[in-house]
């Protein structure tokens, strides 16, 4: 799958030059090119953008006052000739920053490290569902350290959230994954698990009992989180 690319700059030579670097790049694809904000608005609109080259000094509004309007901005790359921008670019956390003329070789370390950021950002934990469609046989790729893990949704006990990290449970070990609970708990089906409290995911057929305010399973005590109370006690009083 081609990188699609946006590139936003008011001066035609500098979009002529990093249009040039681009298509070097066979796994690269030019979506559109604009000479300021308010038309790469609309463009980010019409097309899925991954990466955007993005100069500072534009018309209307600048490249910074834009990028911090944007709710869920693609990857950018600025590039500019003013140096004294590096810093509050780097604080909008962009991938890079290019000062003009921008050498092709400057160029490919960007892309590098654009590559190094979205393998940074690869989910963490990947369902499968074998063809056979046997429940008991699903598991989960994990990602620990630079080792992918398989973990089977039946040995999972419960998971248990740590700022940026998470740490599942297992019947024999624990792993520990850098992703979220709300990606953890979409990755885990609704009919095996369910959210306890915002630090708890539990396996349901793990559950040894139950009161209104905690959950036990081998070797461990699990509170329930207030606002979990009336949807779990629902679904272990209709299971019970």
């Amino acid at each position: 799958m081609k990188t699609k690319c946006l590139i936003i700059d008011d001066e035609p030579l500098a979009r002529d030059l990093m249009r040039s670097h681009i298509e070097k790049l066979d796994n690269f694809e030019i979506c559109a090119e604009c000479g300021d904000a308010m038309k790469a608005l609309q463009e980010l609109h019409n097309h899925k953008i991954d990466l955007m080259f993005m100069d500072i000094q534009m018309p209307q509004i600048t490249g910074i006052e834009f990028l911090r309007t944007l709710k869920n901005p693609p990857k950018v790359i600025i590039t500019t000739a003013y140096r004294e921008y590096a810093l509050e670019g780097f604080e909008l956390d962009v991938v890079d920053f290019l000062l003009k003329p921008i050498t092709f070789e400057r160029f490919l370390k960007s892309v590098n490290k654009y590559y190094q950021s979205v393998q940074e950002e690869a989910p963490a934990v990947r369902q499968v569902v074998p063809s056979n469609g046997h429940a008991d046989e699903a598991f989960i790729y994990v990602k620990e350290n630079k080792k992918v893990l398989k973990v089977h949704l039946s040995d999972i006990l419960y998971v248990e959230g740590l700022s940026e990290y998470v740490q599942i449970y297992t019947t024999d070990k624990k792993i520990i994954t850098k992703t979220s609970m709300t990606h953890m708990a979409e990755k885990l089906p609704d009919n095996g698990f369910m959210r306890i409290h915002k630090s708890y995911i539990v396996s349901l057929t793990k559950i040894e009992a139950f009161t209104s305010s905690s959950i036990e399973v081998p070797g461990k005590e699990l509170p329930i989180g207030r606002s979990y109370k009336n949807s779990v006690l629902e679904v272990l009083q209709l299971q019970g």
